[in-house]
């Protein structure tokens, strides 16, 4: 048979390894096609990148050839086959791909516009889907242009017979309201009713809620009376204590101020740490490390708050007569 009597796109679908990818090729070639603003050379590289996984193994050109002639029995042939082979889940992706290579510069040609709706027609997807993935792509919606078959072209175009359907609309709504109004006051009449019934209920139980509220506060004062007694009790045990306990600090680190002080000032501070007369300055740092570890508050901290400052106490003379010392040497 001559190959002659054979189209260039029949051609191309003969030597395709798939029909269906073929086909949807030469759709997004038509689309591209009709994008403005935009190169040959760019217009064939976005093709092969939205195209890139496809099976059909032949060349692009002559399809961009195809899809720039024009050749509506081409396109006419690629359209029944995807409206024959593609699944749903395929559909929406020729879609989505369709969208992409006519909105790359963020601009939808006119052509574009009517080429969008009709490949949403023949692949079965409805026009609120197709808005939606142009506005999910692009950011922006899908315009929709005046169509006699839609309710607002009528709306703008026959605003007498809209104007008598909304008067007919606001005279059900009336009567819808009038019978609605009638079943509340009805409603409201039983409700009232039982609300007189209701009321005088509460108001016994609330006259016996209140004696036993006043018999509760009463018994709450007196409560709390006796705590706060019980707390100036202890307020005062508390001071005393503090007191006592203040003195005996006192008197102990007098105590210890008197027993710990030799006479000149280098004598007392090598005494506070253990050291004779005439000690070296490497025998003043072990001495200070020793009496530290020995001394410090935090060995203490189980003890009670008077040893603890006692021995905060230590350690302070300690470390004030290491660094005299070590300032002296």
């Amino acid at each position: 048979m001559s190959m002659a009597r054979f189209s260039p796109f029949e051609l191309v679908l003969i030597n395709s390894r798939s029909q269906v990818d073929t086909a949807t090729l030469l759709l997004l070639a038509w689309v591209l096609v009709h994008r403005q603003h935009v190169s040959e050379g760019q217009r064939r590289r976005r093709l092969a990148q939205v195209t890139a996984q496809f099976r059909h193994g032949h060349e692009l050109g002559p399809v961009m050839g195809i899809a720039h002639s024009q050749n509506l029995q081409a396109i006419q042939l690629a359209a029944e086959i995807l409206r024959k082979e593609c699944s749903p889940e395929r559909s929406l992706s020729v879609i989505h791909q369709s969208i992409a290579v006519a909105t790359d510069d963020g601009e939808l040609s006119m052509a574009n516009h009517y080429i969008l709706r009709f490949l949403a027609d023949l692949l079965n997807v409805t026009p609120t889907t197709l808005s939606t993935l142009f506005y999910e792509l692009t950011g922006r919606p899908f315009s929709t242009p005046e169509d006699p078959s839609r309710h607002v072209y009528w709306e703008q175009h026959n605003p007498d017979y809209f104007t008598q359907k909304a008067r007919e609309a606001a005279a059900e709504q009336q009567a819808r309201e009038d019978a609605e109004e009638q079943a509340r006051q009805k409603a409201q009449q039983r409700e009232q009713k039982k609300q007189r019934k209701q009321q005088e209920k509460q108001r016994q139980q609330e006259e016996a809620q209140a004696r036993q509220e006043n018999t509760r506060q009463e018994r709450a004062r007196k409560q709390q009376r006796d705590e706060q007694q019980r707390r100036e009790r202890a307020r005062g045990e508390q001071a005393k204590h503090d007191q006592a306990r203040r003195e005996r600090a006192q008197g102990e680190r007098r105590q210890w101020q008197r027993t710990s002080l030799p006479p000149d000032r280098t004598s007392r501070a090598l005494a506070v740490l253990g050291l004779p007369p005439g000690a070296s300055r490497s025998d003043v740092r072990i001495a200070y490390r020793r009496m530290a570890q020995l001394h410090h508050p935090d060995r203490f901290y189980t003890e009670s708050e008077h040893k603890v400052a006692l021995a905060s106490a230590r350690f302070q003379r300690i470390k004030n007569a290491y660094d005299y010392l070590m300032q002296t040497y």
